[in-house]
């Protein structure tokens, strides 16, 4: 694993819940808990039930709208 910082101008369409945190300055487990509240709601992907948020929810709380290209 690597400790890039994640760039808010190359963001990928899914994030993990450690880029996220990354990326709003909280800790891995803030994010768990919001998703448990619906205020940034999570996909469930592969067996093991990994979280990945949508860049646009994540743009969203940061308060930046995406452009429609």
């Amino acid at each position: 694993m690597n400790n890039q910082n994640v760039s808010i101008s190359n963001l990928p369409d899914l994030l993990t819940v450690r880029e996220v945190a990354q990326i709003l300055r909280v800790s891995p487990l803030t994010i768990k808990r919001w998703g448990k509240r619906g205020k940034l709601p999570a996909i469930r992907i592969n067996s093991r039930g990994d979280r990945r948020y949508k860049k646009e929810a994540v743009l969203w709380l940061l308060g930046i709208q995406q452009k429609e290209e």
